[in-house]
């Protein structure tokens, strides 16, 4: 299936919890993208971005235009963004993305997971370094007329990879929305079937019995955390 189905696979667990948490989550996106780049969707690419991710996950309008609205209204909340990198069970390693206005409560709640679990919380850089950190786009093109687009706009990717009639597109995170401009230049007004920026293992693992149980015990626990965005991991589900 490739990489690009992992990782649609991944999204698809990610943003499978409660609607309240996940409308909370794109709440939170979406003020930062907006305070920190202007409410003009027209001039803030990052904006756009979750204004689209958040549409197609079917979030409401009027949680959308609160978030853009509090902006506009002077609110000053500051939301920090931090990653947390763990060692689950028998091999296992989880990336845990947070987007807090409160690091102690964030630090405090994984930890809580990890005290109940038996697991440990790794040094930075302990976990990071077996997973890559892509930006993945998904379109329906031939994988020769993208290449073609990515070459004329001068825009440099670590790999291309057909799956089905769609073409994924893989590099660095800061490309992303270069990588979408070309392809929107040549190819017109397109639908991206994914626009992720992502933690991918290097390498999978597979669980069973008691150990796949806990797993599954602390990704559920992790997700259910008000202040987790996305929760990574190298277990073959």
């Amino acid at each position: 299936m490739g990489r690009a189905y992992e990782v649609r696979k991944a999204s698809i667990q990610k943003t499978g919890a409660a609607k309240s948490k996940l409308y909370s989550m794109y709440a939170r996106e979406i003020y930062q993208a907006a305070k920190t780049g202007g409410t003009d969707v027209t001039a803030n690419a990052s904006l756009k971005r979750m204004i689209e991710k958040a549409k197609k996950d079917q979030v409401p309008a009027d949680i959308i235009s609160r978030a853009i609205d509090k902006v506009n209204s002077g609110a000053d909340e500051s939301y920090t963004s931090v990653t947390y990198e763990l060692f689950g069970p028998a091999g296992s390693t989880l990336m845990v993305e947070c987007l807090t206005d409160n690091v102690n409560r964030s630090i405090s709640s994984v930890r809580t997971v990890i005290n109940k679990c038996h697991i440990k919380m790794g040094a930075m850089g302990s976990v990071s370094y077996m997973y890559d950190h892509e930006a993945i786009v998904s379109v329906k093109a031939e994988e020769e007329t993208v290449m073609n687009a990515l070459i004329e706009e001068d825009v440099d990717v670590a790999d291309l990879e057909a799956e089905g009639e769609n073409t994924v597109i893989y590099g660095v995170p800061k490309d992303l929305f270069a990588i979408k401009e070309a392809l929107s230049k040549t190819l017109g007004e397109i639908e991206f079937d994914m626009d992720e920026i992502a933690y991918l293992p290097k390498e999978k693992i597979i669980l069973t019995g008691e150990d796949l149980e806990l797993f599954q015990k602390v990704v559920t626990m992790l997700e259910d955390i008000e202040d987790v965005q996305y929760v990574y991991h190298n277990v073959e589900l």
